[in-house]
């Protein structure tokens, strides 16, 4: 396959995670160019990863075949007519902005070919998951680059509607917040029956870890795993019975709900 031309819009957190996995895929560090307002972070990066920084946006998208977007979505308003006009027209426009829909993107940089997609934070480790979807004017050529890119991460999801994305988004984009939050609260409830907090830590962690690793494998339901654990009176009885009266399942779906809608929310036009 062929290596693209990568312009970075945003070298944060997520942006660096895309830039180590694309050079660990095989893309030569003199293919990729990235924006950076701050000296320090230019610097930093250009040390460990051997790549081009720069502090203008339009210096990174200039000879680029793939312009990725990894910026918070508040900034959308500001950087997409600085580009406006200025991205190449054979580039691909790859957006992983929370929110931003392809005719903000399109409209914005008056651009034809654009792909939003949603990662989430495990592609810090090469372990996330991508949706991904493209409209029509997206070649054969370019859709090779985008899921070459998102497969950089982990896994990548194409779905043949944008409606979905923000259903991703609830989903995989903010749910490794939903398991800090439970493996927290398990970490804090065995400290509060008397565990050692270095243990209750070893134990929530493995046990998140395991019970993730054992369902893949199974291929088993949810619902039919549990209940090979539950026995008729005993102490995961007991538990899962206390969790379900609390509202724990009814928690998570108005968390996720709360996501989505929010995610829609930061795709409106602002007026």
């Amino acid at each position: 396959m062929t290596h693209p031309r990568i312009g970075m819009i945003g070298a944060g957190m997520m942006g660096e995670a895309m830039i180590g996995g694309l050079l660990a895929h095989g893309i030569p560090a003199s293919h990729i160019t990235a924006s950076e307002p701050r000296p320090d972070r230019r610097e930093a990066m250009h040390q460990q990863y051997g790549i081009t920084m720069v502090a203008s946006n339009r210096e990174a998208v200039a000879t680029a075949d793939v312009v990725v977007f990894a910026i918070k979505p508040q900034l959308a308003g500001v950087v997409l007519p600085e580009l406006n006009g200025h991205i190449p027209s054979s580039a691909l426009v790859l957006s992983i902005m929370a929110g931003i829909t392809i005719a903000t993107l399109r409209d914005g940089l008056n651009h034809a070919a654009v792909v939003r997609a949603m990662p989430n934070t495990p592609a810090m480790i090469g372990a996330g998951i991508s949706g991904w979807t493209a409209v029509p004017a997206v070649t054969d050529l370019q859709k090779s680059w985008a899921q070459q890119v998102l497969s950089s991460l982990g896994q990548a999801v194409y779905v043949d509607d944008e409606y979905y994305i923000n259903h991703v988004t609830a989903v995989s984009g903010s749910g490794p917040a939903y398991v800090f939050l439970i493996l927290e609260a398990m970490i804090d409830a065995g400290v509060s029956i008397g565990l050692p907090r270095h243990l209750a830590k070893q134990l929530a962690e493995q046990n998140l870890l395991g019970s993730m690793q054992y369902a893949l494998a199974s291929r088993k339901h949810p619902a039919e795993l549990r209940n090979d654990v539950t026995s008729p009176a005993g102490t995961t009885a007991a538990g899962v019975n206390a969790m379900e009266k609390a509202g724990l399942r009814t928690a998570v779906t108005e968390g996720i709900k709360a996501a989505f809608e929010r995610s829609i929310e930061l795709g409106k036009p602002k007026h």
